[in-house]
């Protein structure tokens, strides 16, 4: 076992920290996963992006089977922290006792459209990191092909999205930085639809056709779909409210389309 690394104010527990500014997570290539969860799926399906992973005396003990043996057969770093040391390491309040320090990855959408993908979703100026990340997650849960990521939407290797994915950033690509119309063209010239979901959609949910390829376009938290996006799009599709709420916010409308299309389609691998 090497040392326990007992110092707040090293070098090393700086620059973890440090990674919770996206400057340095955009000049590192670098980011933190938090808690057993998300290290757990990190160590299972990305080891080779895994750089450190960090453990506090009892979790060491409690995650030995699942994270720490499984990492150092993987021939990971496994480093063993005091409690001081990981809460000035991590950025949430309660990261149990586990971090870990990933590469990011950088698949292109290029790479996601050669595999004929059944499923899609495009986040456009999605800001919020939960609900960020929930859609991934829900994206996982359906078993889409991969997430979409426009350029001005929320940096998904942020701790507040990292942490809301559960583990599901490791399950499937994310492809970040898209500009949002050339995107739904390329889209298109792949044969796979594009479904804008927005509350003034004329197409409800239950009506979609589903039983071909197709991505689901998601909007803005606050303001939805713009117009040119809207238009961009082969169609709008509303999910219906029957009971006295005004609205789904974005995480749980996006989870009710592609549990839609969970039923319609069989997905591409």
């Amino acid at each position: 076992m090497a040392d326990v690394l007992t110092n707040p104010r090293s070098d090393r527990v700086r620059s973890v920290r440090s990674l919770a500014q996206r400057p340095v997570r955009q000049r590192t290539g670098r980011f933190v996963v938090e808690g057993p969860q998300g290290v757990r799926e990190a160590v299972r399906c990305a080891a080779d992006r895994v750089v450190d992973v960090y453990l506090t005396a009892q979790a060491m003990e409690r995650y030995a089977a699942d994270i720490a043996a499984p990492a150092r057969a993987a021939g990971l770093w496994v480093h063993q922290v005091t409690d001081e040391v990981l809460a000035v390491m991590a950025d949430s309040e309660q990261p149990q006792g586990v971090v870990a320090v990933v590469e990011a990855s950088a698949p292109s959408l290029a790479d996601v459209l050669a595999g004929s993908p059944g499923l899609l979703v495009l986040l456009t100026h999605v800001r919020d990191p939960g609900n960020a990340g929930t859609v991934i997650r829900a994206a996982d849960a359906v078993g889409a092909a991969a997430a979409l990521v426009s350029e001005a939407s929320v940096d998904v290797t942020s701790p507040k999205v990292v942490r809301s994915t559960a583990g599901s950033l490791f399950h499937l690509p994310i492809v970040t930085g898209l500009p949002v119309e050339s995107t739904l063209d390329e889209l298109r010239a792949h044969g796979i639809r594009t479904l804008a979901a927005d509350g003034a959609g004329t197409t409800l949910l239950p009506d979609a056709d589903l039983s071909t390829p197709h991505c689901w376009v998601m909007g803005n938290e606050a303001w939805g779909l713009p117009e040119q996006v809207r238009a961009h799009c082969d169609d709008i599709v509303r999910v219906p409210i029957v009971g006295k709420a005004e609205s789904l916010n974005l995480a749980m409308a996006a989870t009710v389309c592609l549990y839609a299309s969970a039923g319609a389609l069989t997905f591409g691998t």
